[in-house]
């Protein structure tokens, strides 16, 4: 599998101590208790466990206060990838090098996009006219479904609601649901965690917003992009 955002060769691992407020991860790092960055919102339900391995990026910005990102989990022998800005990221990468079918016919991509006073992750234009992405890290996983979202998410139905809106004005509209562990065999929204969201899902399927949920490849090299998974918990059976 080709590793399309590889990480640093100064990335280091790590093991966790404690997370404090969203934000903040305590680690121990070559011996040393370590205050690292951690940009994912969500509460990581199940993988935050004290001495579990994490993999660190150095910061991309030199003076930054906390010197490193929190980038992956060990949990279950496995990775998992809990940068939130992965999403967006791989899903540009993939464009430009031809990997994902559903924007292939696209020629240019803008990252957070603008429109009506909200921001999306992506604008694609070309022949086909004009796609909105939205792009969402999936690190929760229940019997073998990847499940989104992790924790009641006003932003993610807020996000929802925008795509249905520019779907009935006559734009295309999808969410990239990049599934960051290789445990997941299908997706299903959480609604056993946020059923606002999963109604909303649900509405928005069936008005023509598409949802594209890949399987995300993880080593310490780096992160490429797998399959793309089915929907729903009863696609996975047999």
């Amino acid at each position: 599998m080709e590793v399309l955002l590889p990480f640093s060769s100064e990335c280091t691992v790590a093991r966790f101590l404690r997370r404090e407020k969203r934000f903040r991860v305590e680690v121990e790092l070559d011996g040393v208790p370590t205050w690292v960055h951690c940009n994912n919102s969500g509460s990581m339900l199940g993988l935050l466990r004290e001495g579990c391995e994490v993999l660190v990026s150095p910061a991309a910005r030199p003076g930054r206060r906390l010197g490193h990102t929190l980038e992956m989990v060990k949990w279950g022998g496995f990775w998992v990838g809990v940068n939130t800005l992965t999403p967006n990221r791989l899903l540009k990468r993939a464009w430009e090098r031809g990997l994902l079918p559903e924007v292939a016919a696209y020629t240019s991509m803008r990252p957070e996009a603008t429109v009506g006073g909200s921001r999306l992750d992506a604008c694609f234009e070309g022949p086909p006219g004009r796609l909105w992405v939205e792009a969402k890290n999936v690190t929760l996983v229940e019997e073998e479904v990847g499940c989104f979202p992790d924790a009641v998410t006003e932003r993610g139905q807020k996000h929802l609601r925008e795509l249905m809106a520019l779907k009935r004005r006559g734009d295309r509209v999808a969410c990239f649901y990049l599934i960051q562990r290789p445990d997941a065999r299908c997706f299903g929204p959480a609604d056993f965690i946020d059923p606002e969201f999963a109604s909303l899902f649900d509405e928005a399927v069936a008005e023509g917003v598409e949802a594209w949920p890949y399987r995300a490849v993880l080593s310490p090299a780096g992160i490429g992009l797998g399959e793309r998974l089915p929907f729903r918990k009863s696609t996975c059976d047999g």
